[in-house]
């Protein structure tokens, strides 16, 4: 099946009589006849559901269509994109071990790995995505357990050649994890071009309504855990909380990944998203393809408009010619970028919170990536936690403004945008 198909059909297939939709499992627990078959549960020796804190059959019908979407082997649903980023780390990195992240990402994510998770005694370093070759190669370390990037910086907009980072972190034999959230699977999937895990914040455009906080991450099953099996004794070596298993060896490579991040994180951290969540993303899954297009036709003409207009500083978007990221934009996005814009008006900050302050049709909101137009200053919001050297690090000047083109009327949201100037 084509993309287009895989939103509307995969993931879930009734069966005769039964509900065409995606049943919401709205209970905590299931019954069972005896002991011994929920044993066999607890045991990882047989597949079922006992208590939503791991799993629910609701979420797992939705992470089995991002998983279809994506061209992985498993997949699991997170209650928030945060708590994916957590676990697709967590799930391969202790104390003492060393992630090389991207430093253009999501202000959230750099604080979730540079505050919280160095307190947990994990090390990271930031390298810019634009880097040489040999500045990569300088980043990994002995206890280097993974690398991590997102395919559309947010809100640098930075395209990551996803192919050279992954030829890197082989190299080393660490995987590399790819936050997909901007572009969708619509407009890249980025396991064919070497990731090895994928996540998304499901909360932006896979939701796409504003309804339902979630996460998603999706392994390739591709990465070899024992080749590099020093590195990653977690799911090379027996797991004394399940009876001695070893993940990589029951589960294969396709299910290992996935299977620990359930049966360890989920069961210990329950960071699980609630199935009236799943059900809600899986009807903006439904439309996901329709959406993606309009969004992107969208910002194309807003980003040529705010481009020709004297009273803006600067303009950030990959599909602009000339763009310093044009080049791998066609390359790992032929079909279309985001909906997401970051430019500057003339005048720096003051003139930014002034003009944002004016729109009509836009909103201003945390929120990005969604059915309605909406404007953010990350300096001052989402990445406001961030010292001066690391918003630079991050792409984010003083005066961006963030805004994510909605699916609205385009002439609409053109003629707020020069109201505001």
């Amino acid at each position: 099946m084509k993309r287009e198909t895989k939103c509307i059909q995969a993931g879930y297939t009734p069966g005769n009589g039964e509900p065409r939709m995606i049943p919401i499992i709205q209970s905590t627990t299931f019954k069972y006849d005896t002991s011994e078959n929920m044993g066999k549960l607890f045991d990882l020796e047989e597949s079922g559901y006992f208590y939503s804190r791991l799993q629910n059959p609701t979420c797992d019908y939705v992470a089995a269509k991002i998983c279809a979407l994506e061209g992985g082997s498993a997949a699991m649903l997170t209650a928030s994109g945060q708590a994916a980023s957590f676990f697709s780390v967590f799930n391969i990195c202790g104390a003492g071990d060393h992630v090389i992240a991207s430093s253009a990402i999501y202000g959230g994510t750099y604080n979730l790995f540079n505050v919280t998770m160095r307190r947990m005694g994990i090390d990271f370093t930031f390298i810019d995505p634009d880097c040489s070759d040999d500045e990569l190669e300088a980043a990994f370390k002995p206890n280097t357990k993974a690398l991590f990037g997102e395919t559309i910086a947010n809100p640098a907009l930075k395209v990551l050649d996803i192919e050279r980072f992954a030829k890197a972190a082989h190299a080393h034999g660490v995987p590399l994890i790819i936050d997909n959230t901007f572009a969708t699977p619509i407009n890249c999937r980025p396991i064919e071009w070497g990731a090895d895990i994928v996540i998304h914040s499901t909360t932006k455009y896979m939701d796409g309504h504003d309804a339902a906080v979630g996460g998603c991450i999706v392994d390739s099953g591709k990465f070899d855990w024992f080749a590099s099996a020093d590195k990653f004794p977690g799911l090379t070596t027996p797991d004394d909380s399940y009876h001695g298993i070893t993940y990589a060896e029951k589960f294969g490579l396709g299910g290992a990944y996935i299977t620990k991040a359930t049966a360890q994180l989920m069961r210990d951290l329950g960071s699980v998203q609630s199935p009236v969540n799943a059900y809600l993303l899986n009807l903006g899954l439904e439309s996901l393809h329709v959406r993606m297009q309009r969004h992107c036709e969208n910002a194309e003409k807003v980003a040529e408009f705010l481009e020709n207009d004297d009273r803006v500083e600067w303009v950030n978007y990959p599909r602009l010619k000339g763009n310093r990221y044009y080049d791998l934009a066609q390359k790992y996005l032929p079909d279309g970028v985001c909906g997401v814009i970051s430019f500057g008006v003339k005048g720096g900050r003051r003139a930014a919170e002034k003009f944002m302050s004016k729109l009509k049709v836009a909103m201003i909101a945390t929120h990005v990536a969604d059915a309605h137009t909406c404007v953010l200053h990350p300096a001052s919001s989402t990445h406001r936690q961030m010292s001066d050297s690391e918003l630079e690090a991050a792409g984010v000047s003083p005066d961006l403004i963030r805004l994510s083109v909605g699916i609205e009327n385009v002439d609409d949201i053109i003629d707020d945008l020069k109201n505001a100037l």
